[in-house]
């Protein structure tokens, strides 16, 4: 849910997204963006440069998860703060 909250934000790179998420190594990250990029919820373009540039957005399906987490987000300060 992390991941989709900061890609809510708009495209991002590979280390802009792990610099915004407290707590998660490089490997966990990896296989997290491979795994959502597989279920369609957020893209990967690559583009030609050195180093390689990497940037991530949602698709139209992670988008539309953003309400849900919202409200996750919402209850938690309600409940659990």
């Amino acid at each position: 849910m992390p991941i989709i909250y900061i890609l809510s934000k708009g495209k991002l790179r590979f280390k802009e997204i792990e610099r915004n998420i407290e707590g998660i190594n490089t490997r966990m990250l990896v296989k997290e963006l491979k795994n959502m990029e597989s279920n369609d919820i957020v893209t990967r373009e690559v583009f030609a440069t050195v180093p390689p540039t990497v940037e991530y957005a949602l698709t139209k399906k992670g988008k539309d998860l953003l309400p849900s987490i919202k409200s996750l987000y919402k209850w938690g300060q309600d409940y659990i703060a």
